[in-house]
């Protein structure tokens, strides 16, 4: 059985998830530019034309900045709520009606062996939702772009094989950077962004006895390292009596350049 993915950017600048089964290959959102697309798909050895579609998030620009170029270069179809449709016409430009199909959020859609369900989240978008990725005993959890972890979110994600998590500011940065008051109380919010913190407390909750791949995603560019990151996330972990490289791996992300393609 194939399942593999490759996270091939994730930050404040650009976005995107590469899924693979023997029947589907996906990305969950495009939000670079085509020729970065084109780029990080190459670097793990992959072709924009064999994309079998687009599952999109929401409509901000680092989730959907390629899509519509992408979309009407390589014919790809591409799904997303209806709300996100509305919100992201203007800005991804003509998309053919018969690449064009909805998604609903909270509600499940089969693409080849692959179920995947789709949940709403806090955040100050139309209507933004993010994905539960099941193939036979294998799940993958993508959840960035979150103001907070919602207990709905975590029973929905609990026991996940590997995780793509959001950990986008250390808040201390946040609060000592450059950034004005109302894009850190933006930031800080309820329909904002997890702290490190936050997404380490979430993961010990929803930690199960498959999990053992945990990718931290979304690094804000200004307010937090990676280095960082990983240590407030381990910390967390270890507090529950995790061993970190043996019963669980933790991996980075990057706004430039694609992690290894990985089985669940």
């Amino acid at each position: 059985m194939v399942f593999n993915f490759s996270v091939l950017a994730s930050g404040s600048t650009g976005n995107s998830l590469y899924i693979e089964t023997e029947q589907q290959r996906l990305l969950i959102d495009c939000g670079l530019s085509g020729k970065k697309m084109i780029e990080l798909l190459e670097q793990i050895g992959r072709r924009p034309e064999d994309i079998d579609g687009i599952l999109v998030t929401h409509e901000h620009s680092d989730h959907i900045k390629g899509l519509g170029i992408f979309a009407r270069r390589f014919h790809t179809p591409v799904y997303a709520n209806r709300r996100t449709w509305q919100a992201m016409s203007s800005v991804v430009g003509d998309i053919p009606t018969e690449q064009k199909f909805e998604f609903a959020a909270n509600t499940t859609k089969a693409f080849g062996s692959l179920d995947i369900e789709s949940f709403s989240v806090s955040h100050d978008a139309a209507d933004p939702m993010f994905y539960l990725v099941r193939d036979q005993d294998k799940q993958l959890t993508i959840a960035t772009d979150l103001g907070y972890v919602s207990e709905h979110i975590k029973g929905l994600i609990r026991d996940s094989d590997a995780y793509i998590m959001e950990a986008n500011h250390d808040t201390e940065m946040l609060m000592m950077g450059r950034y004005p008051w109302s894009v850190k109380r933006r930031i800080l919010g309820d329909t904002g962004h997890i702290s490190n913190e936050e997404s380490g407390l979430a993961l010990t909750e929803v930690f199960g006895n498959r999990t053992k791949k945990i990718y931290l995603a979304h690094l804000s560019k200004d307010n937090n390292m990676k280095e960082l990151a990983r240590m407030s996330v381990g910390q967390r972990l270890e507090s529950i009596g995790l061993k970190l490289g043996r019963e669980v791996a933790l991996y980075d992300t990057d706004p430039d350049h694609a992690t290894s393609l990985t089985a669940i």
